[in-house]
């Protein structure tokens, strides 16, 4: 519908330039026929689209219609972060604006829209994410609706006195919104609608719910509602039984043939205030119209992935759901195919070993984004303090948390109206050795790089030139001249070497050439990477350790994370213990254990199996000293956790400088990491020297370091002067 109302918008635009153009040039004594083919230009059409989407900016005159975020890019991170951002709802409210009830949980909202998945800071609350079974409707005809409402006794109103219009019995009717007339039996109105849903003689999105104070019935059919499917109750017994369920699991049914037997139907939110809904099937009574398919639905995809997190503080899993987005995996089958902007992928990516229902419904097993690291939580060095983590050097030469970051160069050559075009040059040699120069080393005889070769900063990627003169015809006599050309290459502008990929070349629609580099570098984790587990339990590493160095059990495993027992207490994770204590079990017992919401596997059942493989069934283990070799004082917790690397690395925060470019305009150093800017002494930092009396410092900071600059003064009267006069 936005689309058609832009085309409309365009084409009338285009439209009404073409009947300009007509007026100014048919009055006019002319040799030939007006052409209207000439003057039709397509590109108003396509830009003004490609420009609407590209940007989410709609604006549309003739619809007084001006809306901001229509179309936004998919977020291609991680594959949980393409998920998140498919069930993402954005409200329309000021951001600014210090309110809690816009942001805060409805109840009414309960089922339909993730309790855990909102950002923090100012968006909280305003950026919501829908649950995991939510169905939004789209709109649909009204017509059968009405008639079958006639049917059934709907009478105009316009037919009643007003006298009838108060009796208890007579009920409004409304179809969204509109009034539809009345009705005296509101009760075999309401029962037949869903049973025709229900056999699927009206779409199975049409909602019907009375309201008795108001003596109202509403009936929707509109589009925008959330929409949730439960199973059907009747006389206390679910229609869903064992035998529907394991035709499910053999094949022989699918959810769209529950949904037209009767035995599921999707109810929205002024429907579900109709219903009394059992979320346990032993808590069935006799008022019971609806069971909850599975509580775990209640939450999204990303607060889905989070292994028991009911046992968890409430704001630990909203910072998991931020977090989750932000950790490198796989992105998609296509991967090694793709030439993206920027592109994150984990070398070894492994499945978790405490699952959930949801990572099984949303295939994260087969892209995941994690390690199962042996974490041993204990205070090892003073390196661990404050969420920092100890890594075992030996783990990263194994590739634990080794990452690729994949980012592109583009180029491209195009044709200019007076006949010249951009050239791609072969790479220069020196003159004694007929080789390439240093800058020129990694080309090809076609001045393009060559795949595999290694690239450092300022080396050319493509020899690029370009025609000093692209606008006017070449100057001259009737004979052609050949044109000037300007070296205009492209280089590679890193801190570290890459190496080159791959090499698109193709053209595009303007009869111009596109070159795509896609340059890769091999990262391994160092101090300052951050870490998360799927609790909201960030860190970065503080220090790289030995394996000799490092603690070790009477099994003679070492961990591969020292993680600081302190970040328990005030957090209330116990969701990450009992995670540990699942992933050992499951370890030792070569099997997968489930940590999904409200259920999962049972802490005494996991203990049970730890005692069984003769381990402590507290999940502590005897560990030894690296350093002294002495058994520690105390038993260490110690067993698996699912670790996810974020994209935060210190190598793409790093920055220092000492001289570098200046602004043209206030002679001042430049801002900013990428065009290598100084850092501000602002005016609060001002403030504190003019406080502390260094006046010098403060001349230093301010003026010599800044931007002192030379003047002429006049000898007389003191004034700026200019000696060359």
């Amino acid at each position: 519908q936005l689309l058609s109302l832009l085309f409309e918008d365009l084409f009338k635009k285009f439209n009404s330039e073409l009947k300009k153009i007509a007026d100014q040039v048919i009055p006019k004594q002319r040799a030939a026929q007006f052409d209207v083919v000439k003057h039709m230009r397509q590109d108003q059409i396509t830009n003004g689209m490609v420009n609407a989407i590209s940007t989410g900016n709609w604006s549309l005159k003739r619809f007084k219609m001006d809306r901001q975020g229509v179309t936004q890019v998919l977020s291609r991170l991680s594959y949980i972060s393409a998920l998140g951002m498919m069930t993402r709802i954005s409200s329309q409210f000021e951001k600014t604006r210090k309110v809690s009830g816009p942001r805060s949980l409805q109840p009414s909202q309960w089922g339909m829209l993730c309790p855990s998945d909102t950002p923090e800071g100012e968006a909280c609350g305003l950026v919501k994410n829908l649950a995991l079974m939510t169905h939004i409707t789209t709109d649909m005809e009204d017509g059968p609706i009405i008639k079958l409402a006639s049917n059934l006794g709907v009478e105009d109103v316009n037919l009643l006195c007003g006298e009838e219009l108060s009796y208890p019995n007579v009920f409004l009717v409304f179809l969204n919104g509109n009034i539809l007339g009345v009705i005296r039996d509101h009760q075999k109105l309401v029962n037949t609608f869903r049973i025709m849903r229900r056999a699927g003689y009206i779409n199975e999105f049409v909602s019907i719910s009375t309201n008795l104070s108001d003596r109202c019935v509403y009936i929707s059919s509109d589009g925008g509602r959330l929409c949730r499917p439960y199973i059907i109750v009747k006389k206390q017994k679910p229609a869903v039984t064992n035998k529907h369920m394991e035709e499910l699991a053999q094949g022989y049914r699918n959810f769209e043939d529950f949904l037209h037997e009767g035995l599921v139907e999707y109810l929205d939110v002024n429907e579900e205030n109709d219903c009394n809904i059992a979320l346990y099937e032993h808590t069935i009574n006799k008022d019971t119209t609806h069971l909850e398919i599975e509580p775990f639905t209640l939450l999204g995809v990303c607060a889905g992935l989070i292994p028991y997190p009911h046992h968890n503080q409430s704001p630990r899993n909203t910072y998991q759901c931020a977090m989750g987005k932000q950790a490198m995996g796989t992105i998609g089958y296509n991967q090694r195919n793709r030439i993206d902007t920027l592109m994150y992928l984990l070398a070894y990516p492994q499945k978790p070993m405490v699952k959930t229902k949801t990572i099984e419904l949303i295939d994260f097993e087969k892209l995941p984004a994690g390690q199962n690291a042996t974490v041993a939580v204990m205070s090892y060095s003073g390196y661990d303090i404050e969420d920092a983590l100890v890594l075992n050097k030996a783990s990263l030469d194994r590739g634990f948390g080794r990452c690729l970051v994949y980012k592109n160069a583009k180029c491209t050559l195009k044709r200019y109206t007076n006949q010249t075009f951009d050239k791609v040059m072969g790479p220069m040699l020196d003159a004694a050795t007929r080789k390439p120069i240093w800058r020129h080393e990694i080309l090809d005889a076609d001045g393009i790089c060559s795949p595999g070769e290694k690239v450092e900063n300022k080396q050319v990627l493509v020899n690029k030139s370009m025609p000093t003169v692209t606008q006017t015809p070449l100057e001259g006599s009737s004979v052609p001249q050949q044109p000037q050309y300007k070296d205009v290459p492209v280089t590679y502008k890193g801190a570290t070497d890459s190496y080159i990929e791959k090499v698109m070349i193709s053209s595009n629609a303007e009869d111009a050439f596109l070159i795509k580099m896609l340059l890769r570098q091999t990262r391994r984790p160092e101090i300052g990477d951050k870490f998360s587990s799927r609790h909201g339990q960030k860190g970065v590493c503080g220090l790289i350790v030995p394996q000799e160095d490092m603690p070790f059990c009477d099994t003679g495993i070492c961990p591969d994370i020292i993680m600081n027992p302190h970040g328990f207490p005030s957090r209330m994770t116990v969701g990450k213990l009992i995670e540990l204590l699942a992933g050992k079990a499951g370890v030792l017992d070569g099997r997968f254990h489930y940590g999904t919401a409200f259920g999962g596997s049972k802490v005494k059942d996991v203990c049970e199996d730890l005692i069984r493989h003769g381990y402590n069934y507290l999940g502590k283990d005897y560990v030894t000293s690296g350093i002294t070799g002495e058994p520690l004082e105390a038993y260490i917790y110690f067993g698996p956790v699912y670790y996810q690397k974020l994209k935060h690395m210190v190598l793409d925060k790093m920055h220092a400088r000492a001289r570098g470019p200046r602004a043209v305009l206030t002679r001042q150093p430049t801002e900013g990491r990428s065009r290598d800017g100084g850092l501000r002494l602002g005016e609060m930092e001002r403030d504190c020297l003019i406080g502390y009396g260094a006046s010098m410092l403060l001349l230093e900071r301010l003026m010599i370091s800044s931007d002192a600059f030379e003047v002429d003064v006049c000898g007389q009267c003191g004034l700026l002067g200019y000696s060359g006069w």
